[in-house]
Formats: C-alpha cells, sequence, structure tokens
C-alpha cells in the first residue's frame, strides 16, 4: 500500500449512523427466556447454511446434519435426476430416525426398525405388508424441508412454507456476489468444527468486529493494523436488509513475512493467478448473511464461519476452507495446510476472551453492554434479531386474541 493511499484511510464511521448509539440490552446475550423467542422467531424459519455442493458431487450423495435448536435431524440429498432434495431423517411409520452416517452414497434410504424403503425423492417404495395398513404409499412420503443453493453453498429453512425463497432472503446484490467467489466454484473444503460455551451472537460478534485485533491478534494479525489504521478497521461497511457486509483493510504484507509465509502464500497466490482466481473482485470482502454465517475472502483462499446456537449460553461453530480443484504440487498441498493451520491457531487466540465475555454477562450484573461506532455489525446483527423477536411476538399475540 502507497503512502499516499494509506493517509487518505477514514474509518467508515457514518455508514453505522444510521443504526443507531442506544446501550443493548445484555439479556439478550445470556437469558433462556429470550434465547427460546430467538429459536421460534429466527432460526426456525429463516434460511440456514448448512453444507456445500461439493459434498453432493453424484447421485446418491447426501449429508446429515443434526440441528440441535430445533431437535431435528436433516438429510440433504442429491437425487438421480441431480436435484438437491431435504427431507427430516425420519421414518413416517414411527419416527425411527432412517441413518446415523454422517455422509455417504445410497440408492435409498431403509428404516432400521420395520425396514421401510424410502427414494432419493423421498417417496415411500416399499414397506412390509403394507396392505394392512389404513394409509397410502403417497401420505407416507418423507417429510422435505426447503432447501436451494446460492454461490456453491446449501442452505435450508424449517417452515413448512418459507416467507421468501432464498434469492428473495438473500437479495440480487448479493447473490451476484456468492456466485463470483472462488466458493462458487470450490471442489473441496478443509474444516474443523468447536463447540464454545457462548451465545450464538456473542460468538459470532467477536469475528464480525477489528477493535479487538489489536490486543488479541498482536503477533498473527500484525499487518492489519498500521499507524494510519492502528485498529484494522474496514475500508468500508454495506448493510442489506437483515445481512451486511464490510471491505477488510489490506492484510499479509510481504515484507513483514517470513521466508516461510513467503514460500507457502506465495505458491498458493501463484496457483490461484495461473488458474485465473487472482486478482479477484472479491478479496478481502467480508459477507455476512443473517442470522449465522459468514463468508470471508482472502487472496489465497476464501473461507467460511457457521455458528450455530445450542441453547442461550452455548454455540457450535464450523469453519471451512474452500479450495478449487486438486493442490498442483507439495507446495500448494503444503500451502492449503499451513493456511489451514494458521485459521485454527488464530481462532485459538479469541475462545478465551469469548468464554470470559458469557461468563460475565451470566453473572446477570450488565443490564447492557455498549457498541462503539466501529462495532456496527454487531448492532446491527443486535437489531435485525430483535425486530425478529419483536414482529414473532406481536404475531403470537394476534393469534391469542384470536382464539
Amino acid at each position: 500500500m502507497n503512502a499516499e493511499t494509506a493517509i487518505a484511510y477514514r474509518p467508515p464511521t457514518d455508514r453505522t449512523a444510521w443504526l443507531g448509539k442506544d446501550p443493548i440490552p445484555a439479556k439478550a446475550y445470556h437469558d433462556p427466556a429470550y434465547f427460546e423467542l430467538e429459536r421460534q422467531a429466527i432460526f426456525m424459519r429463516t434460511w440456514l447454511q448448512i453444507g456445500h455442493v461439493c459434498e453432493l458431487s453424484e447421485p446418491g450423495s447426501f449429508i446429515r446434519r443434526d440441528l440441535e435448536f430445533a431437535e431435528a435431524s436433516i438429510l440433504i440429498v442429491r437425487g438421480k435426476d441431480e436435484t438437491i432434495r431435504a427431507f427430516h431423517n425420519v421414518c413416517t411409520h414411527r419416527g425411527t430416525q432412517l441413518t446415523g452416517e454422517s455422509e455417504g452414497r445410497v440408492n435409498g434410504f431403509i428404516c432400521p426398525y420395520h425396514m421401510w424403503n424410502f427414494g432419493l425423492d423421498g417417496q415411500l417404495r416399499s414397506a412390509p405388508d403394507f396392505a394392512n395398513f389404513f394409509t397410502s404409499k403417497e401420505d407416507c412420503a418423507l417429510r422435505q424441508v426447503a432447501v436451494d443453493t446460492c454461490g456453491g453453498l446449501i442452505f435450508i429453512n424449517l417452515a413448512r412454507q418459507p416467507a421468501q425463497n432464498l434469492k428473495e432472503f438473500l437479495g440480487e446484490y448479493l447473490v451476484d456476489q456468492l456466485e463470483q467467489t472462488p466458493c462458487a466454484r470450490a471442489t473441496q473444503f478443509s474444516e474443523y468444527t468447536y463447540n464454545l460455551d457462548a451465545n450464538w451472537k456473542l460468538d459470532y460478534d467477536n469475528f464480525q468486529e477489528s477493535y479487538h485485533l489489536k490486543f488479541i491478534h498482536s503477533r498473527s494479525g500484525a499487518a492489519s493494523f498500521t499507524a494510519e489504521n492502528p485498529f484494522g478497521y474496514p475500508e468500508d461497511y454495506g448493510f442489506y436488509g437483515p445481512h451486511r457486509t464490510q471491505t477488510f483493510w489490506p492484510g499479509f504484507d510481504p515484507n513483514a513475512a517470513t521466508a516461510f509465509q513467503t514460500l507457502v502464500f506465495g505458491k498458493a497466490s501463484q496457483f490461484a493467478a495461473e488458474k485465473g482466481l487472482l486478482p479477484h473482485p472479491t478479496n478481502r470482502q467480508y459477507y455476512a448473511l443473517f442470522p449465522n454465517f459468514f463468508l470471508f475472502g482472502s487472496p489465497t483462499q476464501h473461507f467460511s464461519h457457521t455458528v450455530y446456537p445450542l441453547s442461550a449460553r452455548r454455540s457450535r461453530g464450523v469453519i471451512r476452507l474452500y479450495w478449487v480443484g486438486e493442490a498442483q504440487s507439495a507446495s500448494e498441498l503444503m500451502a492449503r495446510e499451513y493456511a489451514f493451520v494458521v485459521a485454527r491457531d488464530i481462532h485459538a487466540e479469541d475462545v478465551n476472551v469469548i468464554r470470559a465475555g458469557q461468563r460475565g454477562l451470566n453473572s446477570g450484573a450488565l443490564e447492557h453492554i455498549h457498541f462503539q461506532a466501529m462495532e456496527g455489525l454487531c448492532r446491527h446483527l443486535y437489531v435485525q434479531s430483535n425486530e425478529m423477536v419483536e414482529k414473532y411476538k406481536r404475531e403470537q399475540a394476534a393469534q391469542e386474541l384470536e382464539a
């Protein structure tokens, strides 16, 4: 970055002013009653990122996702007609879960209890002594779940009749952006999961603000802040309905890198350039999709982070680094593995302060928390979540009056 560009930097505080300045109720980050409202108002009827199309590479491929907040197990399947469908992992006879496998390739699903046999399209193909049942095979099809894809990402919606389809939910701009990312063409990924004693928003918020970088990532993130931008704040923010974006301050300075970093990142960047991935319009872009997913672009790979709520004070995170094509050399493979290890090491620097924050909030000592202007994405997540909670409460009150 040249001196002229650095001097011109101004924090985009004007982009967050519309969100207000009021403190945020602390109970939204630890109260079980509030979490139950979020569960019903948000997670049971909003599009949720659940996987990637590269996991369903051929007909019969399936993945299973267990969603504790819904007490549900979901099967996402590629049919013989190449269509991706999603079903509850529940036999329609007496509710037995069809499979305990996390992924695989099958011709159908057979219930282990009474051998009911379901096709990849969810239809009941056969059942022993079915003539003695008082129903039809058509009425015994697996219960479907709304599913769709964008940018290679798979989304589901647990509502019986989603209020919007996926493209309407994301909006034209984000659909276009997601379709341009390397993630949209990814054929492989590296993944790790973690469980954390923290509310899903508290966990997620840590990864959408730069205010903590200088203190928690003083070594690993040193290239992210300069004299002109001491906290490594983003260059820009964007808000699109319930979703948000930010353009990060340029990271990775080759002049400050170790010889090993230069080798592996240099090889990765060279490979990406040869594949037409650099320069790429989505590099340094952060796409936060409501409620619990973000995708971040870097010059060497894109990675995603999904935070699933487990309870008012517990969450599970799934972090993935996406790759396009096979590694073409030992150096490229080493670059991928190094990038994955670095991501885990950086995340390890965060978990203790997130846990400490949750313990403090659980004590009830605080009635409110305070977000500054450059924590605008955190405030936006609360505002959008709370609006859905309040809407749900109004709907429930109206139904009670009608009853």
